[in-house]
């Protein structure tokens, strides 16, 4: 009955922290900005160079949990482990729900985005499962050699070290934002008829002989002077319906040019750059020709950043960009693509492709007669199988020579 309890414990609490674990490691440049916002909230931030190198090493360690847990590999190493982490981020995550420095902890990345509080119970029930693991850690019976557990526990965050650098040198695998390819941005700022609104609850401090009282508008002193108005206050007690794109524009020369680049039924490239600043210039010869592309084909170009002034005329200087370049908010564009510069392509309002311009396609055909245009999600089941290859036939690999070397060592 105990091994039944300890499986059952394990399982799930490990399926869980791979989860979590690999929709971080998916996207590295989301989990470093998550990072920074707690460096700002509680002001580290001196520690910011360390902030991508922390979202890795994080991602890293929720996945290497997750996967002992479930491959039943040095159960009682990771117990005391995963014991030590939840003893860590439960009192965190409580401190994070009363003082909500930061809206969204970034448990699951952008996978599964919940409030602090949810997080905070998630905590406390992944809390008394790891207590009951490691309470029973020392009914596991151990199947597999010392050496074999070390290369399972090895290649689990080899596993997820290089799912986080494919993502920081392309994009990531899987793309959780509301502006992945097939989207269609003006569906994601809709808010749909009738949807809830914000609800506060407004009071009023008024003060009377000496005395400050707090009223409501069920009970306000209505028509009695005896009292004097000292302020008001309104707290939110109910969020109301929130779109998914909610800070999407695009402001060019100081006119609002939004709804003409969404409307356009024709193709548009966006080039982001979050901050002309951080360009990556060894793609400038790469943007020049695309933007060279787009004018010989009748297409429309903005690079959208969130610079202005000298930072604009200094990145024209260097790299030669006589494309317009219009306005943006800098968190948007960062939520848009990750990385610096990235491109967009858009029809319609529909995102019909994005690449990280180190594998930017060498266009010289018209897009209709590309492949460039495939607005479904680019292989999404597709590539799920490949993971699930990629991680299960080496760990399948490593348990069968553990067997062989076992009856070799028993016939010996």
């Amino acid at each position: 009955m105990k091994q039944l309890v300890l499986f059952i414990c394990r399982i799930l609490f490990g399926l869980v922290f791979m989860f979590s674990g690999f929709v971080k490691a998916v996207d590295p440049l989301g989990s470093m900005y998550k990072f920074e916002d707690y460096f700002i909230a509680f002001g580290f931030t001196s520690l910011a160079p360390l902030a991508l190198f922390l979202a890795i090493a994080l991602a890293a360690l929720e996945f290497l949990i997750g996967a002992n847990l479930v491959l039943g590999v040095h159960i009682k190493k990771t117990s005391w482990l995963a014991l030590f982490f939840m003893a860590f981020m439960t009192p965190f995550t409580l401190y994070i729900a009363i003082a909500n420095p930061v809206a969204d902890c970034g448990c699951f990345g952008d996978a599964w985005i919940i409030d602090n509080w949810t997080t905070f119970y998630k905590n406390i029930l992944f809390s008394i499962l790891i207590i009951t693991i490691f309470i029973f850690r020392n009914e596991e019976k151990i199947h597999l050699a010392n050496r074999t557990q070390w290369m399972m526990s090895g290649f689990a965050i080899l596993f997820s070290v290089a799912v986080s650098v494919y993502g920081y040198m392309r994009l990531p695998i899987f793309d959780f934002r509301p502006y992945k390819i097939g989207a269609n941005i003006i569906e994601g700022m809709t808010i749909p008829e009738n949807a809830p609104q914000d609800e506060y609850l407004t009071t009023f401090i008024y003060e009377k002989e000496g005395k400050q009282k707090e009223f409501t508008l069920d009970n306000f002193p209505t028509g009695d002077s005896t009292w004097t108005f000292v302020k008001q206050q309104s707290v939110l007690i109910s969020k109301g319906f929130r779109p998914a794109i909610h800070d999407f524009s695009i402001d060019y020369q100081g006119e609002d040019i939004t709804d003409i680049v969404l409307e356009d039924s024709n193709y548009t490239f966006l080039v982001i750059s979050s901050k002309l600043e951080d360009y990556s210039q060894c793609y400038s010869d790469k943007i020049n020709k695309l933007y060279a592309y787009a004018q010989q084909n009748g297409y429309s170009f903005y690079c959208l950043t969130s610079s202005f002034g000298d930072a604009v005329e200094n990145f024209r200087t260097l790299t030669g960009a006589n494309y317009p370049i219009a306005f943006s908010d800098e968190v948007t564009l960062k939520t848009i693509i990750r990385t610096n510069p990235g491109v967009l392509l858009v029809k319609n309002a529909t995102v019909y492709n994005k690449w990280h311009c180190a594998n930017l396609p060498d266009f010289s055909a018209p897009i209709e007669d590309t492949v460039f245009i495939d607005v479904n999600y680019p292989h999404l089941w597709k590539t799920v199988v490949w993971l699930l290859l990629l991680f299960s036939i080496p760990v399948a690999l490593i348990y069968v020579l553990d067997k062989k070397s076992t009856i070799h060592n028993k016939t010996n």
